[in-house]
């Protein structure tokens, strides 16, 4: 019984983040009537406004909102590009954020590129290694393979955790010292919808680490199905 509760603590303890992440966009995704304009519509505008030459503003897949820097591309999910609402404006203001980071070079937009490509090659690294673990079982027959396997997923899961967390400064500056004085001062929100877009920021900052906490419950699964084959 103990085991159980820990386990569904420690469930609660990794997801938690990227419910609250969901949760919290979701919350402020309601459209205002009285916003003016679209978050593809600020994000566009914005790019002009601070002079972002060779910036594209582009729809990309659900609840995918990034910019890429190879690209040099804001890219917005349907509902942030078409929407009018809180969670619209605020996301389009950090994507923009982090373009702003990039083409003025700013120190801290080195930080993505630094972790990031380190924990995308440790994580293929790792899914390779996990993959051929029951192949390396039946043909060698190595002890203990299942062990193993956790091991490396989840050195593997924590180095992704860990690389994010990493880029943390970059996230909190798109968020914070770009897109909401950006926000407040061009008066693209009204004063009683800034504690609101101050939370959504937030959400925004954590969307990457919450998102890496969630795939070490989905190496779990993984882990269970392989140990019970």
């Amino acid at each position: 019984m103990l085991y159980a509760i820990a386990a569904i603590g420690l469930i609660l303890l990794i997801y938690a983040p990227n419910l609250w992440v969901r949760y919290t966009l979701k919350r402020y995704s309601r459209a205002i009537n009285e916003m003016p304009g679209t978050g593809g519509e600020l994000a566009t505008h914005l790019v002009k406004r601070f002079g972002l030459e060779g910036v594209k503003v582009e729809t990309t897949e659900p609840m995918k909102d990034h910019f890429h820097p190879g690209d040099n591309a804001v890219r917005l999910s349907p509902d942030i590009f078409n929407g009018k609402s809180l969670t619209a404006v605020a996301v389009a203001a950090h994507e923009v954020g982090h373009a702003i980071q990039f083409n003025r070079e700013e120190p801290v937009s080195q930080l993505r590129g630094r972790y990031l490509n380190k924990a995308y090659m440790i994580q293929r690294v790792g899914a390779g290694i996990l993959m051929l673990i029951p192949v390396i079982t039946i043909i060698f027959r190595v002890p203990h393979a299942a062990l193993l396997t956790a091991a490396i997923g989840i050195i593997t899961m924590l180095a992704s955790v860990l690389m994010y967390v990493a880029i943390l400064p970059e996230e909190f500056d798109a968020s914070f010292n770009k897109a909401l004085p950006i926000l407040v001062e061009g008066e693209y929100i009204d004063e009683s919808q800034i504690k609101s877009v101050r939370r959504i920021l937030k959400a925004c900052a954590y969307t990457y680490v919450a998102a890496a906490l969630a795939d070490i419950l989905r190496l779990w699964r993984w882990l269970a199905i392989m140990r019970y084959r």
